[in-house]
């Protein structure tokens, strides 16, 4: 948001001060100024002239000399200058010897600027400059009146009819103001209007402030008898006001009107709209004309749009309206999008003689949505969306009114049709001005407390201790709140240094952060380093995975604007991150690449959504070069062990993954659930993503992790009686995996089993075919006594038995 400061200094006429002071003291009393633009900067020695006579230059033709007025007394000056549109009699800007300019005649402005010395053009002596606006750092938007290529005709504008010859141009033309840019906080909607800056900034330098005095405004008719209005939906619109203008006559605004607009970076375009825009900027409350000659049966009505409804706004364009849409409408169809843009088939034109003036209060959540939803944001828009206070309508509208009579742009009629249907009310908040005190650490009495909240305008409630809010003051709802009103404007730099009191609490992570952190120390102690990688993601991705059309995975959110095609669906694998990255590195050629993300897939359940997706956070692991399945089977089992998931996992190679190698590939389940799976990436993947070598992929979905994860440690002392070993070698089908064959054995063992460890196999000539050896070495201990041979053999003959049934027989 910009202002101009002679804006601020019309409603504290007493504020005096310096740029960088205003920017200083504002900012620490929570209006944060984030820069300004001094308007005359670089502007040095520029006085109004006359050009009392004009003489062709005798050695150049497109050159001609000027004699020029510069002081009442008479004193003259001689330039010589090329611009095509000077008279005679022409009053103009005119920099004098030793002054300076802010830039040259393109617009451009030069640091420092130019410096103007007295010199010779082409023989002929000139002692100085006249200029064009663009030469004094300003521009056609701030001044409409000046001429598109040459000297800046002070005489051609009714508004310098007054002006002395030798007064200073910069402070005719109104350059001597400062332009701030201030950042305003979202939840202080007041400050979104020159009038709340100006509050501010009164209470901030102990100023009085003025706002304008709004004098009655209309004729001795009745607006109820123009038009009638009523409100549908309540719940999008609070209050809708209404006023009649007739006889309107379309002319452009005053100088002081536009400069004023121009300074917040808003365009000219005539009284009407510049009043409505005017009021906009120092209300912050936006307003809109209709031509009441277009209104069809003289009412107006606030209502949702129709599904399938099309509308062509001010800009020309034709919009498609839905139902969550808030419409204006008149008898018979839509004129205006509520809150954001005018409708065509009633914008003000030359031959409109009546306007309709509009003020009302929106829902901001429905203007935001409404305006995504059409990819249309407006000035009003970015107004309403911050939540307007209703009170504030009324004021408007007579303001504009008022400026309407002044500005002689039309005839008011009198009253107003104003719908309220739910008065919002001030609100009261209990003070205690010693917890105030306490909060802050200082000792301000109440008395100067209560000072800070006159200036900006809370009143106080002696009887019942409660400070008395007004409406557009909707940041103010607890204690809390009034004690920030204290310190800013005691100053937070004034605030002592105190020592906190109170009991202190240790703090940690969330366990879910805690295990999430765990996997995080497993990956990167392994090699891995972390990537990031969008959660948006390409419909293309589907295919480049191999997933079937039938792959529920592929009923992917759409997100409603995009940056583009590649970026309009929300992941629903972690897959496609991980192997860009990788695919980024193998193509940069860096070897053994070990990658690692903690991130978010969102699976809707149900399209189009009806609620929120389940956002599930996933473990991707990947890499090429050194290393192979196992070694990945590793680092996820250390994973799990260091999550304090202590029982086995198991693997299923049957559920097949498309992206995986068929045969290479496995699920990992833990307690008869699914929590992740790990294998190599297909050749036809690695293909697609342009991966020239064997890469690996494992994945875990963390939510399965955590609901599973603890940290308690059970510790066993260490064990007193010896342990038996016995090694098994046997030849068994090749249909047949490890992990069946190991479950048979832990199975058969009892509580006597301390470890069984694949350490052997093989497959050759001299096994049977279709069959392979695998040698086990088998571990028995008992923890109440030293186990027997008798103990030994009963254990292997039932594990001999189970495998034999399973056609696996010993080797001998």
């Amino acid at each position: 948001m910009n202002t101009p400061l002679s804006w601020i200094k019309a409603y504290v006429p007493e504020l005096d001060v310096m740029p960088q002071e205003y920017t200083d003291r504002m900012t620490l009393t929570g209006t944060k100024v984030e820069g300004y633009e001094e308007l005359d900067k670089d502007l040095e020695k520029i006085v109004v002239g006359k050009i009392v006579k004009i003489e062709k230059h005798p050695d150049a033709d497109k050159l001609i000399i000027c004699q020029v007025q510069i002081a009442e007394e008479g004193e003259m000056v001689q330039i010589v200058t090329g611009a095509p549109n000077v008279s005679e009699g022409d009053i103009v800007p005119v920099v004098l010897d030793g002054g300076r300019v802010a830039g040259g005649h393109d617009g451009n402005k030069t640091p420092g600027g130019i410096k103007i010395k007295k010199g010779k053009l082409r023989g002929v002596e000139s002692c100085g400059m006249m200029c064009s606006i663009e030469e004094l750092g300003s521009s056609k938007e701030m001044y409409p009146d000046a001429p598109d290529n040459g000297i800046y005709i002070f005489s051609s504008s009714e508004a310098y009819k007054d002006i002395r010859i030798g007064s200073s141009a910069i402070e005719a033309l109104g350059l001597r103001d400062v332009v701030f840019e201030y950042e305003i906080t979202s939840n202080r909607v007041d400050c979104f209007g020159v009038l709340g800056i100006a509050r501010e900034a009164a209470a901030t330098f102990h100023k009085e402030f003025v706002p304008p005095v709004i004098a009655a405004a209309g004729n001795s008719e009745k607006t109820s008898d123009y038009i009638k209005a009523a409100i549908e939906d309540s719940d999008l619109c609070s209050r809708y006001v209404a006023r009649v203008v007739k006889n309107i006559r379309i002319a452009p605004s005053p100088q002081w009107m536009q400069r004023r607009l121009a300074a917040c970076g808003i365009r000219p375009i005539n009284n009407i709209v510049d009043i409505t825009n005017y009021v906009m900027e120092e209300y912050a409350q936006p307003m809109h004309a209709y031509d009441l000659g277009q209104i069809a049966g003289r009412e107006i009505i606030v209502r949702r749009g129709k599904d399938g409804e099309e509308f062509t706004t001010l800009d020309g364009q034709v919009r498609k309206i839905d139902s969550s849409i808030l419409m204006i409408c008149d008898g018979e169809k839509p004129v205006g999008i509520a809150g954001i843009m005018g409708g065509e088939n009633s914008k003000i034109t030359d031959e409109a003689a009546t306007l309709l003036l509009e003020a009302a209060c929106f829902n901001g959540t429905n203007i935001r949505l409404s305006g995504k939803k059409l990819g249309l944001r407006t000035d009003a828009a970015a107004k309403f969306e911050k939540g307007l206070d209703p009170n504030t309508a009324m004021e408007a509208i007579n303001r504009a009114c008022q400026l309407i009579e002044e500005l002689g742009a039309g005839e008011v009629v009198g009253g107003a049709v104003d719908v309220y249907p739910v008065t919002r009310k001030e609100t009261r908040v209990p003070f205690d001005y010693n917890r105030t005190n306490k909060v802050l650490g200082t000792d301000i009495s109440k008395e100067t407390m209560l000072s800070y909240f006159r200036k900006i305008d809370l009143g106080y409630d002696e009887a019942s201790k409660e400070v008395i809010v007004p409406s557009w003051r909707q940041d103010v709802n607890l204690q809390a709140d009034l004690d920030e009103e204290v310190a800013r404007f005691f100053g937070y730099d004034n605030i002592p240094t105190t020592l906190p009191n109170g009991e202190a609490t240790t703090g940690k992570l969330p366990f879910k952060l805690r295990i999430e952190n765990v996997a995080r120390n497993v990956a990167e102690q392994c090699g891995f380093s972390e990537a990031m990688s969008y959660s948006f993601e390409s419909p293309k991705v589907f295919d480049k995975l191999l997933l079937s059309k039938e792959d529920e995975k592929r009923q992917a959110i759409v997100i409603a604007n995009p940056l583009g095609e590649d970026y309009s669906i929300m992941r629903t694998l972690p897959l496609n991150g991980m192997l860009l990255s990788l695919s980024t590195n193998f193509n940069r050629r860096n070897r053994n690449v070990r990658l690692y993300e903690l991130c978010n897939t969102y699976l809707p359940k149900a399209l189009p959504l009806t609620e929120l997706p389940d956002e599930r956070v996933q473990l991707v692991l990947g890499f090429y070069g050194d290393g192979d399945f196992f070694e990945l089977k590793g680092v996820l089992e250390e994973i799990l062990a260091k999550a304090g998931l202590k029982d086995r996992v198991t693997y299923d190679p049957n559920n097949l993954k498309p992206y995986l190698h068929p045969g290479r590939q496995a699920e990992m389940v833990y307690g008869g659930k699914v929590i992740g799976h790990l294998g190599e990436v297909h050749p036809d993947v690695l293909e697609g993503y342009d991966i020239g070598e064997k890469a690996y992929i494992g994945v875990l979905d963390m939510p399965e992790i955590v609901a599973r994860a603890s940290f308690d440690t059970k510790y066993e002392g260490i064990a007193k009686y010896p342990a038996v070993t016995r090694d098994l070698s046997m030849l068994v089908s090749k249909e047949i995996l490890a992990g069946e064959v190991e479950a048979v054995i832990r199975k058969s063992s009892g509580n006597i089993l301390e470890n069984c460890e694949l350490f052997d196999i093989y497959e050759g000539a001299q096994i049977r075919e279709g069959h392979k050896s695998m040698a086990y070495s088998v571990t028995f201990r008992a923890k109440d006594r030293t186990l027997e041979e008798k103990d030994i053999t009963e254990v292997m003959n039932k594990i001999l038995k189970n495998l034999s049934n399973m056609g696996i027989e010993l080797r001998q």
